[in-house]
Protein backbone atom coordinates (compact mmCIF):
# COMPACT_ATOMS: atom_id res chain seq x y z
CA UNK A 1 0.00 0.00 0.00
CA UNK A 2 1.47 3.34 -1.12
CA UNK A 3 1.20 6.65 0.99
CA UNK A 4 -0.51 8.81 -1.61
CA UNK A 5 -3.28 5.51 -0.89
CA UNK A 6 -2.86 6.64 3.36
CA UNK A 7 -3.02 10.01 2.60
CA UNK A 8 -6.44 9.77 0.43
CA UNK A 9 -8.06 7.09 2.79
CA UNK A 10 -6.80 9.78 6.10
CA UNK A 11 -8.33 12.85 3.92
CA UNK A 12 -11.87 11.00 3.62
CA UNK A 13 -12.06 9.41 7.29
CA UNK A 14 -11.41 12.99 8.41
CA UNK A 15 -14.28 14.99 6.36
CA UNK A 16 -16.83 12.08 7.56
CA UNK A 17 -15.58 12.40 11.19
CA UNK A 18 -15.47 16.05 10.77
CA UNK A 19 -18.73 16.33 9.26
CA UNK A 20 -20.15 14.83 11.82
CA UNK A 21 -18.58 16.15 14.66
CA UNK A 22 -20.49 19.53 12.74
CA UNK A 23 -23.80 18.00 12.36
CA UNK A 24 -23.89 16.75 16.30
CA UNK A 25 -22.43 20.86 17.34
CA UNK A 26 -25.06 22.39 15.10
CA UNK A 27 -28.09 19.62 15.84
CA UNK A 28 -29.65 21.89 19.06
CA UNK A 29 -30.00 24.55 16.82
CA UNK A 30 -33.10 22.88 15.60
CA UNK A 31 -32.81 23.38 12.03
CA UNK A 32 -31.87 19.63 11.53
CA UNK A 33 -35.85 18.44 11.52
CA UNK A 34 -34.76 15.00 11.49
CA UNK A 35 -33.21 12.26 13.28
CA UNK A 36 -29.64 11.77 12.57
CA UNK A 37 -27.06 8.75 12.94
CA UNK A 38 -23.49 9.42 13.44
CA UNK A 39 -20.67 6.86 12.47
CA UNK A 40 -17.95 8.97 14.74
CA UNK A 41 -15.35 6.22 15.36
CA UNK A 42 -15.72 3.96 12.60
CA UNK A 43 -15.46 6.06 9.44
CA UNK A 44 -12.33 3.81 8.34
CA UNK A 45 -14.31 0.99 6.39
CA UNK A 46 -16.56 3.82 4.61
CA UNK A 47 -12.87 5.70 3.80
CA UNK A 48 -11.49 2.68 2.11
CA UNK A 49 -14.21 2.12 0.10
CA UNK A 50 -13.80 4.99 -1.51
CA UNK A 51 -10.29 3.32 -2.93
CA UNK A 52 -11.75 0.43 -3.74
CA UNK A 53 -14.69 0.60 -5.98
CA UNK A 54 -15.68 2.47 -8.96
CA UNK A 55 -18.17 4.72 -9.86
CA UNK A 56 -20.49 2.25 -11.25
CA UNK A 57 -20.68 -0.13 -8.61
CA UNK A 58 -23.49 -0.19 -6.79
CA UNK A 59 -24.47 0.49 -3.03
CA UNK A 60 -27.02 0.60 -0.77
CA UNK A 61 -26.59 1.36 3.19
CA UNK A 62 -28.52 1.63 6.44
CA UNK A 63 -29.78 4.50 8.78
CA UNK A 64 -26.21 5.32 9.83
CA UNK A 65 -24.97 6.00 6.71
CA UNK A 66 -23.16 9.31 6.28
CA UNK A 67 -20.14 7.82 6.08
CA UNK A 68 -21.02 5.26 3.52
CA UNK A 69 -22.80 7.67 1.27
CA UNK A 70 -19.02 10.06 1.44
CA UNK A 71 -17.10 6.94 1.16
CA UNK A 72 -19.49 6.42 -2.51
CA UNK A 73 -18.72 9.76 -3.50
CA UNK A 74 -21.91 11.04 -2.72
CA UNK A 75 -22.42 15.33 -2.73
CA UNK A 76 -21.67 16.66 0.56
CA UNK A 77 -23.38 19.89 -0.11
CA UNK A 78 -26.57 17.64 -1.31
CA UNK A 79 -25.97 15.26 1.96
CA UNK A 80 -25.84 18.47 4.32
CA UNK A 81 -28.84 20.23 2.31
CA UNK A 82 -31.28 16.79 2.97
CA UNK A 83 -30.42 16.91 6.42
CA UNK A 84 -31.63 20.14 6.49
CA UNK A 85 -34.42 19.51 4.59
CA UNK A 86 -33.63 21.68 2.05
CA UNK A 87 -34.87 21.65 -2.10
CA UNK A 88 -31.77 20.94 -2.84
CA UNK A 89 -30.74 17.94 -0.42
CA UNK A 90 -30.39 14.58 -2.42
CA UNK A 91 -33.32 13.38 -1.73
CA UNK A 92 -35.24 16.85 -2.30
CA UNK A 93 -35.57 17.42 1.33
CA UNK A 94 -37.82 14.51 1.88
CA UNK A 95 -36.05 11.85 3.03
CA UNK A 96 -33.60 13.19 6.06
CA UNK A 97 -30.53 11.93 7.75
CA UNK A 98 -31.70 8.42 6.83
CA UNK A 99 -32.93 8.56 2.88
CA UNK A 100 -29.31 9.74 1.16
CA UNK A 101 -29.64 8.57 -2.41
CA UNK A 102 -26.97 10.00 -5.09
CA UNK A 103 -27.01 8.33 -8.16
CA UNK A 104 -24.67 9.77 -9.81
CA UNK A 105 -22.30 8.03 -8.42
CA UNK A 106 -24.57 4.66 -8.19
CA UNK A 107 -25.76 5.22 -4.21
CA UNK A 108 -29.05 3.69 -4.33
CA UNK A 109 -30.19 4.51 -1.07
CA UNK A 110 -30.04 4.25 2.86
CA UNK A 111 -32.91 3.25 4.71
CA UNK A 112 -34.30 3.57 8.46
CA UNK A 113 -35.42 0.29 8.57
CA UNK A 114 -33.26 -2.51 9.94
CA UNK A 115 -32.28 -4.70 7.29
CA UNK A 116 -34.31 -3.00 4.50
CA UNK A 117 -31.79 -2.67 1.88
CA UNK A 118 -30.45 -5.71 2.12
CA UNK A 119 -32.30 -7.52 -0.45
CA UNK A 120 -32.46 -4.12 -2.90
CA UNK A 121 -28.53 -4.47 -3.36
CA UNK A 122 -28.92 -8.47 -3.62
CA UNK A 123 -31.41 -6.76 -6.53
CA UNK A 124 -28.90 -4.95 -7.93
CA UNK A 125 -26.14 -7.63 -8.05
CA UNK A 126 -29.02 -9.90 -9.97
CA UNK A 127 -29.65 -6.70 -12.12
CA UNK A 128 -25.51 -7.02 -12.80
CA UNK A 129 -25.97 -10.64 -13.57
CA UNK A 130 -28.79 -10.59 -16.23
CA UNK A 131 -27.01 -7.52 -17.67
CA UNK A 132 -23.52 -9.48 -17.74
CA UNK A 133 -21.96 -6.43 -16.81
CA UNK A 134 -18.19 -5.66 -14.48
CA UNK A 135 -19.76 -3.75 -11.57
CA UNK A 136 -20.50 -5.03 -8.06
CA UNK A 137 -23.05 -4.41 -5.52
CA UNK A 138 -21.95 -3.64 -2.08
CA UNK A 139 -24.18 -3.84 1.26
CA UNK A 140 -23.53 -1.94 4.38
CA UNK A 141 -25.16 -3.47 7.43
CA UNK A 142 -24.49 -3.39 11.23
CA UNK A 143 -24.92 -6.67 13.40
CA UNK A 144 -28.06 -6.36 14.28
CA UNK A 145 -29.12 -6.68 10.82
CA UNK A 146 -27.78 -10.27 10.56
CA UNK A 147 -30.60 -10.92 13.34
CA UNK A 148 -33.11 -10.16 10.72
CA UNK A 149 -34.94 -12.86 8.31
CA UNK A 150 -34.53 -10.61 5.07
CA UNK A 151 -30.93 -11.13 5.41
CA UNK A 152 -30.79 -15.04 5.36
CA UNK A 153 -32.79 -14.61 2.48
CA UNK A 154 -30.95 -12.36 0.79
CA UNK A 155 -27.91 -14.15 1.51
CA UNK A 156 -29.03 -17.56 0.31
CA UNK A 157 -30.35 -15.74 -2.48
CA UNK A 158 -27.28 -14.13 -3.91
CA UNK A 159 -25.07 -17.50 -3.06
CA UNK A 160 -27.59 -19.61 -5.46
CA UNK A 161 -27.45 -17.06 -8.10
CA UNK A 162 -23.67 -16.71 -7.35
CA UNK A 163 -24.31 -12.76 -6.91
CA UNK A 164 -21.37 -10.24 -7.63
CA UNK A 165 -22.68 -8.53 -4.09
CA UNK A 166 -20.37 -7.67 -0.95
CA UNK A 167 -22.00 -7.93 2.39
CA UNK A 168 -19.74 -5.52 4.54
CA UNK A 169 -20.95 -5.83 8.41
CA UNK A 170 -19.76 -3.46 10.65
CA UNK A 171 -19.92 -5.04 14.21
CA UNK A 172 -20.16 -2.24 16.50
CA UNK A 173 -21.44 -4.59 19.34
CA UNK A 174 -24.52 -2.98 19.73
CA UNK A 175 -28.13 -3.54 18.35
CA UNK A 176 -29.59 0.35 20.04
CA UNK A 177 -28.68 -0.06 23.14
CA UNK A 178 -28.44 -4.12 22.95
CA UNK A 179 -25.09 -5.63 23.73
CA UNK A 180 -24.07 -8.60 20.86
CA UNK A 181 -24.20 -10.84 24.56
CA UNK A 182 -27.89 -10.64 24.65
CA UNK A 183 -28.53 -11.32 21.33
CA UNK A 184 -26.09 -14.21 20.38
CA UNK A 185 -24.39 -17.00 22.60
CA UNK A 186 -21.27 -15.79 24.10
CA UNK A 187 -18.70 -17.57 21.77
CA UNK A 188 -20.67 -17.39 18.22
CA UNK A 189 -18.61 -15.24 15.54
CA UNK A 190 -20.80 -13.56 13.22
CA UNK A 191 -18.49 -14.13 10.42
CA UNK A 192 -18.41 -18.19 11.74
CA UNK A 193 -22.20 -18.24 11.84
CA UNK A 194 -23.21 -16.47 7.86
CA UNK A 195 -20.27 -18.87 7.01
CA UNK A 196 -22.97 -22.02 7.45
CA UNK A 197 -25.35 -20.60 4.65
CA UNK A 198 -22.75 -20.89 1.84
CA UNK A 199 -21.11 -18.08 1.36
CA UNK A 200 -17.37 -17.12 1.66
CA UNK A 201 -16.59 -14.74 4.57
CA UNK A 202 -13.48 -12.73 6.21
CA UNK A 203 -13.20 -10.81 9.39
CA UNK A 204 -10.83 -7.92 9.72
CA UNK A 205 -10.18 -4.88 12.31
CA UNK A 206 -12.11 -2.26 11.14
CA UNK A 207 -10.03 0.52 12.77
CA UNK A 208 -7.11 -0.12 10.89
CA UNK A 209 -6.93 1.09 7.73
CA UNK A 210 -4.19 -1.17 6.20
CA UNK A 211 -5.82 -4.51 6.90
CA UNK A 212 -8.99 -2.66 5.84
CA UNK A 213 -8.31 -1.47 2.76
CA UNK A 214 -6.17 -4.53 2.30
CA UNK A 215 -9.28 -7.58 2.57
CA UNK A 216 -11.39 -4.93 0.85
CA UNK A 217 -9.44 -4.28 -2.05
CA UNK A 218 -8.56 -8.20 -2.31
CA UNK A 219 -12.02 -9.27 -2.14
CA UNK A 220 -13.53 -7.03 -4.05
CA UNK A 221 -11.75 -8.03 -7.00
CA UNK A 222 -12.43 -11.74 -6.24
CA UNK A 223 -16.58 -10.96 -6.79
CA UNK A 224 -15.84 -8.68 -9.43
CA UNK A 225 -13.90 -11.43 -11.02
CA UNK A 226 -16.87 -13.96 -10.58
CA UNK A 227 -15.74 -15.63 -7.33
CA UNK A 228 -19.57 -14.73 -6.49
CA UNK A 229 -20.82 -13.34 -3.27
CA UNK A 230 -18.38 -12.50 0.26
CA UNK A 231 -19.73 -11.74 3.98
CA UNK A 232 -17.02 -9.31 5.49
CA UNK A 233 -17.13 -8.98 9.48
CA UNK A 234 -15.51 -5.70 10.18
CA UNK A 235 -15.28 -4.97 14.41
CA UNK A 236 -15.83 -1.46 15.22
CA UNK A 237 -17.69 0.92 17.74
CA UNK A 238 -19.33 3.98 17.56
CA UNK A 239 -18.53 6.51 20.23
CA UNK A 240 -21.92 8.90 20.04
CA UNK A 241 -25.10 7.59 21.36
CA UNK A 242 -27.20 5.64 19.03
CA UNK A 243 -29.59 8.39 17.85
CA UNK A 244 -28.57 12.05 17.90
CA UNK A 245 -25.50 14.30 18.71
CA UNK A 246 -24.43 13.45 22.41
CA UNK A 247 -22.40 10.80 23.94
CA UNK A 248 -24.69 8.28 26.19
CA UNK A 249 -22.19 6.16 28.51
CA UNK A 250 -24.15 7.82 31.73
CA UNK A 251 -27.52 5.52 30.96
CA UNK A 252 -26.37 1.98 31.58
CA UNK A 253 -26.10 0.12 28.57
CA UNK A 254 -22.52 0.10 28.42
CA UNK A 255 -19.79 1.32 30.78
CA UNK A 256 -17.02 4.42 30.19
CA UNK A 257 -14.17 2.32 30.58
CA UNK A 258 -15.26 0.46 27.53
CA UNK A 259 -15.77 3.53 25.73
CA UNK A 260 -12.47 4.99 26.30
CA UNK A 261 -10.82 1.78 25.58
CA UNK A 262 -12.30 1.69 21.98
CA UNK A 263 -11.24 5.49 21.54
CA UNK A 264 -7.91 4.42 21.84
CA UNK A 265 -8.14 2.80 18.70
CA UNK A 266 -8.61 5.63 17.37
CA UNK A 267 -8.82 5.13 12.91
CA UNK A 268 -7.91 8.60 12.54
CA UNK A 269 -5.21 9.26 15.22
CA UNK A 270 -4.03 5.23 14.20
CA UNK A 271 -4.15 6.34 10.41
CA UNK A 272 -2.28 10.02 11.38
CA UNK A 273 0.52 8.75 13.10
CA UNK A 274 1.74 6.24 9.70
CA UNK A 275 1.79 9.56 6.96
CA UNK A 276 4.14 11.35 9.54
CA UNK A 277 3.74 14.24 7.08
CA UNK A 278 2.33 17.47 9.54
CA UNK A 279 2.73 19.82 6.73
CA UNK A 280 0.31 17.50 4.76
CA UNK A 281 -1.66 17.02 7.33
CA UNK A 282 -1.90 20.61 8.21
CA UNK A 283 -3.04 20.97 4.18
CA UNK A 284 -5.68 17.87 4.05
CA UNK A 285 -6.97 19.76 7.79
CA UNK A 286 -7.82 23.43 6.07
CA UNK A 287 -9.27 21.49 2.89
CA UNK A 288 -11.47 19.92 5.00
CA UNK A 289 -12.58 22.77 6.84
CA UNK A 290 -13.53 24.76 3.93
CA UNK A 291 -15.36 21.69 2.51
CA UNK A 292 -17.51 21.51 5.05
CA UNK A 293 -17.74 25.31 5.22
CA UNK A 294 -19.08 25.21 1.82
CA UNK A 295 -21.58 22.14 2.36
CA UNK A 296 -23.34 24.47 5.15
CA UNK A 297 -22.95 27.42 3.92
CA UNK A 298 -25.07 25.57 0.50
CA UNK A 299 -27.23 23.80 3.12
CA UNK A 300 -28.62 26.78 4.78
CA UNK A 301 -28.70 29.19 2.11
CA UNK A 302 -30.58 26.93 -0.40
CA UNK A 303 -34.61 27.21 0.02
CA UNK A 304 -37.11 24.67 1.21
CA UNK A 305 -39.39 22.70 -0.72
CA UNK A 306 -42.60 24.56 -2.31
CA UNK A 307 -45.90 23.00 -1.05
CA UNK A 308 -47.12 21.99 -4.48
CA UNK A 309 -43.71 19.74 -4.41
CA UNK A 310 -44.89 17.47 -1.61
CA UNK A 311 -46.58 14.73 -3.53
CA UNK A 312 -43.96 14.41 -6.49
CA UNK A 313 -42.00 11.51 -6.50
CA UNK A 314 -44.17 9.69 -3.98
CA UNK A 315 -46.31 7.76 -7.01
CA UNK A 316 -45.84 6.69 -10.12
CA UNK A 317 -46.95 9.57 -12.67
CA UNK A 318 -48.04 8.19 -15.81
Amino acid sequence: MIQEDLIKIFQKMLLIRKIEEKIAEKYNEGRMRCPTHLSIGQECVAACISLCVDKDDFAVSTHRGHAHYLGKGGNLGKMIAEIYGKSTGCSGGKGGSMHLIDLDVNFMGTSAIVGNSIPVGVGLGLSISLKKTQQISIIFLGDGAVEEGVFYESVNFAVVKNLPVLFICENNLYSVYSPLSVRQPIDRKIHKMVEGLGIATSYADGNDAKSTYNILSNIIEGVRSGDGPHFIEFSTYRWREHCGPNYDNNIGYRTEQEFLEWKKLDPIKSLQSLINNKEKVSQILKEVDSQIEDAFSYAENSPFPETSEAFKGVFAEL
